[in-house]
């Protein structure tokens, strides 16, 4: 079991730091409202300049503890809960701008993934 959690919390650190680190100024498909790139999505959502950097920085850090709860598991749950809540925010920014539930599905897997390693 422990074989399987540490994956799961691989696939997810490693999910979070594509997104935030290689494809944040890139199109995607999951994309809030007709955004373009990250920035344009938290505008899409109607946040703040600094909420982007705030919430990038913070799942950045949150991901890379993600990956030390591998060989330092007292990391693992605090980074999980912390970016299962930042994934429910993100479900609930799709429903405020009426995406598609097809947008919501990436952050919606993560949330699970991350609840798994919390309650696991």
């Amino acid at each position: 079991m422990d074989t399987l959690i540490h994956c799961i919390q691989v696939v997810i650190a490693l999910g979070i730091l594509n997104v935030w680190l290689l494809r944040f100024g890139k199109r995607s498909a999951w994309r809030g409202g007709d955004a373009r790139n990250m920035k344009e999505e938290f505008k899409a959502y109607g946040l703040p300049p600094w909420f982007l950097f705030a919430v990038g920085s913070a799942k950045v850090v949150l991901a890379l503890l993600l990956l030390a709860g591998v060989w330092i598991p007292a990391c693992a749950k605090p980074a999980a809960t912390g970016l299962a809540v930042f994934m429910a925010g993100a479900v609930a920014m799709h429903l405020k701008v009426k995406d598609p539930i097809k947008k919501s599905m990436p952050a919606l897997a993560v949330l699970l993934l991350c609840l798994i390693v919390v309650l696991l």
